[in-house]
């Protein structure tokens, strides 16, 4: 399908969105910038640290962004700890997530609303700058064997994950902001990074399922979105997770999952098995992701823009629905505003000391 009837399809399912989610290069929109998200390919915007200068600066670039393509969702990388893309002028400095599970070996209940409360103050924050998701919770197994997920783990116990995250995905919800849990089935066992390395977990599918998975399993209907690992699990599939079949339809069939399915980014060594970045979006979208992410490689952005092939159909339709339902459907308090609410600076007291615990 070319663009033009990309366009059509999904003006005539309900959504002017296409499956590509992309970034942009620096803190102000270029050309090139605008031309990429108004391609109607495009659904999608996530931002980094690069983008980032200062409140201002960040809520006029959303309003450029939400300006060139209305309605389009803009998206970060924004959990806690190490992983804040905006942590100056302002922006609360998170903890990271294990420091929620050291505070539930102590206290379970004071840990449930702390969680609550940094999902309010993450979610309040990024809202009031024009951002609509941040791509979190974590919910990978704490294992202390993977230097890329590390403290970004709740725990090692999948239960207390489960239950940390609902609570921190009900601070978000009261936000108006959705979730997204990552990355299915799990990537805390394996030491490498896909980012760098293609990760490979030996372990037999019923292990994986009693332990790392179960959280996308007991979080049910309060899960809004999945992005897979990009490790390979050979005894279950010879496909990373987010390029199997055999993975993505267990998420939906076994589990029941009826949210949006992303793809972790197609430019990570991770994802090189697939082959290049169209090859990769095709696998993954065949697989039964909704949504494919590319990000720090222009370049292959505009190669997956020109090359895209997307097949109209349910399952198109269904994709364009639940990436049209990640826009914000309330209307967010303005910074100021929001340094006055009363909910807001108990929340923000909780975080900041959990982060300096």
């Amino acid at each position: 399908m070319n663009a033009a009837a990309a366009s059509n399809s999904a003006a005539n399912s309900g959504s002017a969105f296409g499956p590509i989610m992309l970034d942009v290069v620096g803190t102000s929109l270029t050309a090139d910038d605008i031309r990429r998200i108004q391609h109607p390919l495009t659904g999608g915007v996530i931002l980094f640290a690069r983008n980032y200068k200062d409140r201002a600066q960040l809520t006029a670039l959303t309003a450029a962004i939400h300006a060139a393509r209305p309605g389009i969702v803009i998206a970060v990388d924004h959990e806690g700890g190490r992983v804040q893309r905006f942590k100056t002028d302002g922006f609360t400095h998170l903890p990271a997530m294990r420091k929620l599970g050291a505070l539930w070996d102590k206290d379970v209940l004071a840990a449930t609303k702390a969680a609550t409360d940094v999902g309010y103050v993450l979610a309040a924050e990024l809202r009031a700058c024009g951002v609509d998701l941040s791509f979190t919770p974590v919910l990978d197994l704490d294992y202390g064997e993977s230097g890329v997920i590390g403290d970004r783990a709740f725990h090692r116990d999948a239960r207390v994950v489960t239950l940390l995250a609902k609570s921190l995905n009900h601070g978000l919800m009261l936000a108006g902001m959705l979730n997204c849990g990552k990355h299915f089935p799990g990537h805390g066992f394996v030491k490498a990074d896909s980012h760098l390395e293609i990760p490979v977990d030996e372990r037999e599918l019923k292990q994986i399922l009693a332990e790392d998975a179960a959280p996308y399993d007991w979080l049910g209907l309060s899960l809004a979105g999945v992005m897979p690992a990009h490790v390979i699990y050979p005894k279950v599939d010879k496909h990373p997770a987010g390029f199997s079949r055999k993975w993505l339809t267990m998420l939906r069939k076994d589990f029941g999952f009826d949210g949006i399915i992303f793809s972790d980014d197609l430019s990570m060594e991770g994802a090189s098995v697939a082959g290049n970045v169209v090859d990769g979006a095709h696998a993954a979208l065949a697989a039964g992701c909704d949504m494919v992410l590319i990000c720090n490689a222009p370049d292959k952005a505009d190669q997956l823009l020109a090359g895209l092939k997307i097949k109209d159909g349910k399952a198109m339709a269904q994709s364009a629905a639940r990436i049209a339902g990640l826009t914000p459907q309330a209307p967010a308090l303005a910074w100021d505003a929001l340094q006055q609410e009363a909910r807001y600076i108990a929340a923000k007291k909780v975080a900041l000391a959990l982060a300096a615990a």
